[in-house]
């Protein structure tokens, strides 16, 4: 992912973990939901952040359905509709949180490493 920093035209390329730390640092957390309520074979936690405007997405994912092990993937460029999609469903939607993350969000990984 390219960064702007102070606005000007400089862009630098940013590690997903030096992202992470940035948008947990300085983004404003929206929402945050917690295995309880996702009640998810794969999905711990998915957390947004707004920084600047943008939503990103936080999403702990579990390496199996059996594991309390997860890896950590963020996501960037989220609408703010995909959001309220993922978090509330669609009045045509009754899908799971599973399924809404993976038409609302998973597509919106950011581009980092």
């Amino acid at each position: 992912m390219r960064v702007y920093q102070n606005y000007n035209q400089q862009s630098q390329e940013v590690s997903c973990q030096a992202l992470y730390e940035y948008i947990i640092d300085k983004g404003y957390q929206k929402a945050s939901l917690s295995n309880y309520i996702l009640d998810s074979s794969w999905l711990y936690k998915v957390t947004a952040y707004e920084y600047n405007y943008k939503t990103y997405v936080i999403a702990e994912i579990k390496e199996n359905e059996y594991s309390y092990k997860t890896s950590t993937y963020i996501f960037c460029g989220i609408s703010n509709m995909n959001w309220n999609y993922f978090q509330f469903g669609d009045y045509n939607d009754s899908n799971s949180y599973g399924e809404r993350f993976h038409k609302y969000i998973f597509n919106y990984k950011c581009d980092c490493e």
